[in-house]
């Protein structure tokens, strides 16, 4: 029998989006270096898209700064029309200008550019989910997040996420509109963001974490998914992988998490979403983290 994102569980995003607790991370299926332009193998990054409903994953999580646009654009060529369990969450808050090169416009202005490009790329007339990919700190937080809202209001989105914040800028945020979600870096190899994890638990919010095998920002190499790393050990005793293991910790560690690992490879793929059939007691969790 075929292995699914479901043997992970589910979750609900913003109280009404039931998905599975495996998701994708579809930032690599851009050009290279710097997520610029489009995926070189077009068709193959459609197969591998293609592959992930297939084994049941029903949240993907894109930007349009991916690209720009071209990752999105993508998504919509493979999977247009969407399956009505589909749900995809694209962000804004970044312009992108060149490989590797961006800076952060939290303006309303630009929010609302942004959205109405995702819109075309994506061809739907809604965002499931909208996520603040960086704080601009030209820009109050509370302004940026207001002017998702209005999009929420208006029809546009349905809910709205931030990302890549501090604890302090979580709770502004939620002072200013409805969270749904946040995605911050964390992993067995970058706990920075408990405080958070601990703060979105409490308040039934998703968290997404990326890096969740421990790359760094420049997403070379992924440490806790090395056959010699920490978890090799751990991971023989488990009968799975250390990357296996890696995303089974970030499952067990609170039932709002939902990672969403990317990959380019159908068979990573796969051994993803397998991950969500291993099982941590509460003491394997914690000795894990130790």
């Amino acid at each position: 029998m075929t292995v699914t994102a479901n043997s992970a569980g589910t979750v609900k995003i913003g109280g009404e989006l039931e998905v599975a607790r495996i998701g994708f991370g579809a930032m690599r299926l851009t050009g290279q270096p710097g997520n610029w332009g489009p995926y070189p193998d077009h068709e193959h990054g459609i197969a591998v898209l293609r592959r992930a409903v297939e084994l049941g994953v029903t949240l993907i999580d894109t930007a349009h700064a991916y690209g720009p646009g071209f990752n999105e654009a993508l998504i919509a060529d493979a999977l247009h029309p969407y399956p009505d369990n589909l749900v995809i969450t694209t962000k804004c808050g970044i312009a992108k200008v060149g490989p590797g090169l961006n800076y952060r416009d939290g303006r309303p202005k630009a929010v609302r550019a942004i959205l109405e490009a995702s819109l075309l790329q994506l061809r739907r007339d809604h965002v499931d989910l909208l996520q603040l990919h960086w704080v601009d700190q030209d820009t109050p937080i509370e302004e940026t997040v207001g002017t998702m809202h209005d999009l929420v209001r208006e029809g546009k989105v349905r809910h709205i996420g931030i990302s890549n914040v501090t604890l302090d800028e979580f709770n502004r945020a939620r002072g200013a509109a409805p969270i749904a979600s946040v995605q911050n870096r964390y992993s067995l190899a970058d706990l920075t963001h408990d405080p958070i994890v601990d703060a979105c638990t409490e308040a039934g919010i998703v968290f997404f974490p990326y890096g969740p095998l421990g790359a760094d920002a420049s997403r070379h190499g992924a440490p806790l998914a090395s056959a010699s790393g920490r978890l090799a050990g751990a991971a023989a005793l488990k009968h799975c992988t250390p990357a296996q293991l890696a995303l089974a910790w970030l499952l067990a560690r609170s039932p709002i998490i939902l990672p969403i690992p990317g990959t380019t490879s159908r068979h990573h793929l796969e051994e993803n979403v397998a991950a969500g059939t291993i099982r941590l007691t509460a003491d394997e969790v914690a000795a894990l983290a130790d």
